[in-house]
């Protein structure tokens, strides 16, 4: 999953994208203007936007992006606690918000309850392909009643894989998804990974799950 943060206090975006980072793979944008820029050019699976920005209002930014067709949902990070502030971020196309300060834990909270709600493939936090079984909320892996220790980028890349089910899934989704932008396109490190997963999640118990789409990708199946 792929995150923005808008928000032009860089002490604290860093803070928070460090804390996120824990989760989703997150951009930052110090100004509006570097906000729409990059969400324009990437796909983001939620976007959150601080009200008071530099060069631009958030609420003002958010219709924009609305008028120009971009349906990812949008959480609001306001100092503004006013009903008449909120009503208007929430009319212009936001889908919720947040009052500074807030605790991180309700951030995550609300993150993963928008994520369900802007798509069905996240209607729980519990993902099951065949008989293995992914914990969004614990990041925990079972499969066969056995527990499955993975890496953080092992976790992300299935969890991608298990929110997609029977969906082809090219390498550059994959590592616009899963990994920071830097990452050469070129690079092997999806194959790489698929294979480091392929041996813990399916080898050990004689499955097939994820499938190589020669020339374009990879996908999870039921075996």
């Amino acid at each position: 999953m792929r995150v923005l943060l808008i928000e032009d206090d860089k002490d604290l975006a860093e803070t928070l994208g460090l804390q996120l980072s824990k989760y989703y793979i997150v951009d930052l944008a110090f100004s509006g203007e570097d906000g729409e820029y990059k969400a324009y050019i990437n796909e983001y699976d939620l976007i959150i936007i601080d009200i008071s920005l530099p060069d631009t209002d958030g609420i003002v930014l958010c219709r924009k992006l609305r008028s120009n067709n971009l349906k990812s949902p949008i959480l609001f990070l306001t100092g503004r606690c006013e009903t008449e502030d909120i009503v208007e971020a929430l009319d212009a196309g936001g889908d919720d918000y947040m009052s500074k300060p807030f605790s991180f834990h309700e951030l995550l909270a609300r993150i993963r309850a928008l994520l369900r709600r802007n798509n069905t493939l996240l209607n729980d936090d519990i993902l099951i392909v065949d008989d293995l079984v992914l914990d969004v909320v614990t990041r925990n892996v079972v499969r066969d009643s056995k527990h499955i220790p993975l890496r953080r980028k092992e976790f992300d890349l299935l969890e991608y894989l298990m929110r997609n089910k029977n969906r082809v899934l090219t390498r550059g989704m994959i590592l616009e998804h899963v990994w920071e932008s830097n990452i050469d396109e070129f690079s092997n490190t999806v194959d790489v990974h698929v294979k480091y997963l392929r041996d813990k999640v399916d080898k050990p118990f004689k499955k097939t799950s994820i499938k190589t789409v020669h020339g374009i990708g990879y996908k999870i199946e039921n075996t």
